[in-house]
């Protein structure tokens, strides 16, 4: 079972703090990440993608998946009708992974405008040393388990994984 992660910071530079002790907690076995990326937000909305790289090497995910993902948290409020049947239709794949959109507004406020955060894709952890560390922080903290079925569906949704042909 794999765990989509969101952690909100106050700013920038506690989000980097927080950047290092993911490095060390994964170093430490803590956290295993499958991929992991930070959000800076301006004070107008936009969110600015640091992806981690050097929290999960080259086997991540990758920018497709990450950018679909912002995209649905942090730019549909403002995109209206204008393309609400093509993200109903995404929405709708959403809802067969088990990410409703009820915890990607949870996500999206997780980050306002002027903050910053991580958005982490979790293999495993030690849980109780994992959230010790976040609690030290003061983050906003939104959690959503994906069993390994409904993390193949997210990557499908985000066309990250090629359908394989029967």
């Amino acid at each position: 079972m794999s765990e989509l992660m969101v952690l909100g910071f106050e700013n920038e530079a506690a989000a980097e703090e927080f950047g290092v002790t993911l490095g060390q907690m994964q170093k430490d076995m803590i956290v295993q990440l499958q991929d992991a990326a930070m959000v800076v937000r301006d004070l107008d909305g936009k969110p600015h993608v640091k992806h981690g790289n050097k929290l999960v090497g080259a086997g991540a995910l990758g920018g497709a998946f990450w950018g679909m993902l912002f995209g649905l948290i942090f730019l549909m409020p403002f995109l209206g009708l204008a393309i609400g049947a093509g993200m109903g239709a995404l929405f709708g794949k959403l809802g067969k992974t088990g990410i409703d959109k009820q915890v990607l507004e949870q996500m999206g406020d997780a980050v306002p405008p002027g903050k910053a955060g991580w958005f982490l894709l979790i293999g495993q952890m030690t849980e109780d040393k994992f959230l010790a560390a976040v609690a030290g922080t003061e983050a906003t903290l939104v959690r959503s388990n994906l069993s390994h079925e409904q993390e193949e569906e997210l990557k499908q949704a985000f066309g990250t994984e090629k359908h394989d042909k029967d």
